[in-house]
């Protein structure tokens, strides 16, 4: 993609820890005119030194990290911030943090294995405002989102098996009160609309047995 005279690249801060990554990337980047290096670091603390010195426009940012991991970075770098762009990058589609760092305001998450295929898009449709997020840790990290504490899986057990709010607050000895607010939590957690859904959701991903 050719950048036009009228047009300034990208700017871009790449923060990762492994300098072969950081050397793939940076390689990468030489062959699109439309894309400018502008900083490179190798831990959370850089990267929030980068962002205030730099502001590039899209900051490509490694979870695993020492000192600062990637989370904590980009939660601090968004409070100051909140405008930032960043595009998370991570090795395991499991990995628990990225329900953190969705939560948090990442604009991306990529597998580092898909660097080669869809690294340049999500930069491109993340600078015109949009988001790209790996099908793979987007999943893993919906199913994430979707676990329930292990009170709240007694209370929709008890829900699904026909109780009322009285007779399982009864059950585990809370107030009814109680019992509503988990249930409402439940609900929002899942996203279901009422107890019904909320139970086949859960079943659906073998959050609670029948």
């Amino acid at each position: 993609m050719e950048t036009s005279e009228f047009e300034s690249p990208i700017r871009i801060a790449v923060v990762d820890d492994h300098p072969l990554l950081r050397d793939g990337i940076i390689a990468v980047f030489a062959t699109q005119p439309d894309l400018e290096l502008i900083a490179v670091g190798e831990d959370g603390e850089a990267a929030i030194r980068i962002y205030r010195e730099k502001r590039p426009d899209i900051l490509l940012l490694d979870l695993q990290m020492p000192n600062v991991d990637g989370v904590e970075a980009m939660t601090r770098i968004l409070s100051e911030f909140p405008e930032a762009r960043i595009l998370v990058l991570t090795t395991y589609s499991g990995d628990g943090r990225a329900t953190q760092a969705i939560k948090a305001g990442a604009s991306g998450y990529l597998l580092k294995n898909s660097l080669r295929t869809e690294l340049l898009d999500a930069i491109r449709s993340i600078h015109r405002g949009g988001t790209h997020f790996d099908r793979q840790v987007f999943g893993a990290a919906d199913r994430e989102a979707k676990r329930l504490t292990a009170r709240e899986s007694d209370v929709l057990e008890l829900a699904a098996a026909g109780n009322s709010n009285k007779q399982i607050a009864a059950r585990l000895s809370l107030s009814e009160d109680t019992v509503k607010g988990y249930m409402k939590a439940i609900f929002a957690r899942l996203g279901a609309m009422d107890r019904t859904h909320a139970v086949a959701i859960a079943v659906r991903n073998g959050l609670i047995e029948l």
